[in-house]
């Protein structure tokens, strides 16, 4: 049993592991993931839904109840207007209190010029601080109290610490140097920054919200009123017209039309949809009116699945966010005592109290591990929702850091790099017989048939003669009268049962890799037809671009070797093996974690889920999408070769946003403490921290959104 919380109040990387262990904690969870980007929580186990709030209500968050993700939007997008207001007003008060102080720095009579101004700097202070900067007290001090600081603890106690210490100097020592405009512009520019963050988390969610607007609201019965979705019941016949949105999943009963489901697929072209076909909730009707049958409803269909699927996978930890959690683990605390070590340092050889004050509210302010915390999961959620725009579904996170490291693919043949059905390729008469005609000829006669070889020539004739006099037999061929000649059509052995020597047929055919139709007119030898499974259009492309990418490629495939053969030379694909069973198939990708099996079948399950990824043809059988990692929405193997992009382009994101942020603190805390000033470098005074914290967490964020433009 798994649960989805959604929690509010998570700030930082410190946030995050202090909620998945109160969780963890709980009787009867086996596992808990949390993710900032997302602020949702997974939870595993059999647990009642008032434990786990509790949990992390006790950990000094709260939580509720997974919501949709209109509804997520929308408070999202409150919390946003919320940090928006916040920093806009701290910001208007902090502008006077720089103005009144740090023109100082620089001109040394402004002070005298514009006299004491201690009170109006502390009112100012004040007011930040205890108007849009109580948020950080209320949620660092009860942090602190319980031992377990995060972002909150530490901007509470920069600020506090500059606000006490100045109000102190004025009351104490009137006339000395104060650090009110510190305390408040702090204040104000953590609060710009968390604004930014929540813009960009916002931008980077944009993929399920937009998944989410494609589901219309009402339906239109079939008798034209229009209710809600939520009244429709199976069976109910809906009327669709041109340029709506198609309500649910369904099934045409009436009327002609194209419809446009590119979201679904990543397939630009409409497709012809009539009576009998099956259309997507949310597609667009582009051409005539349609009457649809409603088949699924609500969480049952394609879309509301496909969310869910989006929606798991972003909130997974990969395995490379084992080392972010380790070290995030410690580091707040670490900064804390690096910031009093700093401070008694100072205090002890510095030349004031208000120095060492300064060095060590920077530290505190400079280390927040907001970056840490969202260089992963923002990395996920972005690529992800550009993989899901392209129509490759992701339906387990790990998936993604194990597709960006295989260095082979492998392919199934039927279904996946060919068509999946026999089609007619080539019709090669005899001396004395014409094509178009020998095509009419058999067409007419397998008209009566149901054999998959008897559509695929119908297929290519498709208006064929009446028949008369006809017969078959099952699994040899069939005959019959069109149009006064007699025409056999069928394997070699059937034109001998019907007294024709199929010989020069039999050379005509020769050692060719199609299968051959052999057909007779009037007891004489007339032609072959060549039926093969066709190549998909995209596969050589596919392959073409998995090759460009450094990828090796082979074939596992059930179907006869020389077919596999014969494929894999038009292909250039040197390793290729054909008549596997599916045991055979699972041994050769059992523990080759660095191969990604591409497959659509029954038999290609056990593959799927043995090798390193697998990879679903979204035109392929339920149970093989399910043993699968990935899946291709719109069946086209070219998915294969945009997957591996994206994982890739990701992978290298979430390295970039790491590096950034350990290597963003290890070079900026030495310079906050300032342990580079007594050499004559630079320092930080706590003003500049927070402004750097700030755009530290944007620069992340920014990064992954640059996934939002990885081409297919």
């Amino acid at each position: 049993m798994e649960t989805d919380l959604v929690i509010d109040g998570m700030s930082c990387a410190a946030c995050v592991g202090r909620v998945a262990r109160a969780l963890e904690a709980v009787p009867g969870v086996t596992s808990a993931q949390v993710n900032l980007a997302t602020e949702r929580a997974s939870v595993a186990g059999a647990v009642p839904l008032a434990a786990l709030l509790a949990a992390v209500e006790e950990a000094g968050y709260s939580a509720h109840q997974h919501q949709q993700a209109e509804d997520r939007g929308a408070a999202r997008a409150a919390e946003q207007h919320a940090f928006a207001l916040a920093a806009a007003v701290s910001l208007a008060m902090a502008l006077p209190l720089l103005l009144l102080e740090m023109p100082g720095h620089v001109w040394p009579t402004w002070h005298h010029w514009l006299g004491d101004t201690a009170l109006i700097q502390a009112a100012l202070a004040s007011a930040i601080l205890f108007g849009p900067g109580l948020r950080f007290f209320r949620a660092g001090l009860p942090a602190l109290w319980r031992r377990e600081p995060d972002m909150n603890a530490l901007v509470a106690m920069g600020a506090g610490a500059a606000w006490v210490f100045s109000m102190a100097t004025m009351v104490l020592s009137p006339g000395e140097p104060v650090y009110f405009e510190s305390a408040g512009v702090i204040v104000a520019l953590v609060l710009l920054g968390r604004w930014l963050e929540a813009r960009a988390r916002g931008q980077a969610s944009d993929a399920i919200r937009s998944l989410t607007r494609l589901a219309p609201r009402t339906a239109r019965r079939a008798d034209g009123t229009e209710v809600p979705l939520a009244a429709l019941a199976l069976g109910d016949a809906l009327l669709v017209r041109p340029g709506e949105a198609v309500p649910t999943d369904g099934t045409v009963l009436e009327g002609q039309s194209h419809i446009d489901q590119s979201m679904f697929t990543g397939e630009p072209m409409p497709v012809a949809r009539g009576p009998g076909d099956a259309v997507l909730g949310g597609s667009i009707n582009q051409g005539g009116a349609l009457t649809i049958r409603a088949d699924k409803l609500g969480a049952e269909t394609l879309l509301s699945g496909i969310i869910a699927m989006v929606e798991r996978a972003q909130n997974t930890r990969m395995p490379i966010q084992a080392l972010v959690d380790r070290i995030t683990l410690w580091f707040v605390p670490a900064v804390m005592a690096l910031a009093a070590f700093t401070f008694i340092v100072w205090l002890a050889f510095g030349p004031s109290l208000a120095v060492a004050l300064t060095h060590a509210v920077a530290v505190l302010i400079i280390a927040c591990p907001c970056a840490m915390g969202l260089a992963t999961p923002v990395s996920i959620m972005v690529g992800m929702g550009r993989a899901a725009s392209l129509g490759v579904l992701f339906r387990q996170g790990d998936a993604l850091q194990r597709l960006a490291q295989v260095k082979r693919v492998g392919f199934d043949k039927t279904g996946t790099l060919t068509e999946g059905r026999p089609a007619l390729v080539e019709t090669l008469p005899l001396p004395g017989f014409e094509a178009e005609a020998l095509l009419a000829q058999a067409a007419a006669v397998e008209a009566r048939s149901e054999h998959p070889i008897a559509h695929a020539i119908l297929a290519a004739h498709l208006n064929p003669a009446p028949v008369s006099d006809f017969a078959t037999e099952a699994g040899q061929g069939a005959r019959g009268v069109v149009e006064g000649r007699a025409v056999v059509v069928g394997s070699a052995a059937w034109l001998r049962a019907q007294g024709v020597d199929p010989a020069a047929l039999e050379a005509l055919a020769g050692a060719r890799t199609q299968t051959p139709v052999f057909v007779a007119v009037d007891g004489q030898p007339a032609g072959l037809l060549l039926v093969a499974d066709t190549l998909r259009p995209g596969s050589a492309a596919a392959l073409a671009s998995l090759r460009a990418q450094g990828l090796s490629l082979m074939i596992l495939s059930g179907d006869h070797p020389r077919a596999v053969a014969a494929l894999a030379a038009e292909l250039g694909i040197d390793d290729a093996r054909g008549g596997l069973l599916p045991p055979e198939k699972l041994a050769a990708l059992q523990g080759r974690a660095d191969i990604a099996f591409v497959g659509d079948g029954v038999n290609d399950a056990p593959a799927l889920a043995a090798s390193g990824v697998g990879i679903a043809m979204g035109t392929g059988t339920d149970i093989a999408i399910e043993s699968a990692g990935v899946v291709l929405m719109a069946g086209d193997p070219r998915g294969v070769a945009s997957a591996i992009a994206i994982a890739r382009a990701t992978m290298a994101n979430i390295r970039q946003n790491l590096g950034w942020a350990f290597g963003y603190n290890a070079a900026l805390l030495p310079i906050a403490a300032g342990a580079l000033q007594p050499f004559g470098g630079p320092g930080l005074s706590p003003m500049l921290a927070a402004g750097a914290m700030g755009l530290s967490s944007v620069f992340v964020l920014a990064n992954a959104l640059r996934l939002r433009g990885v081409k297919a």
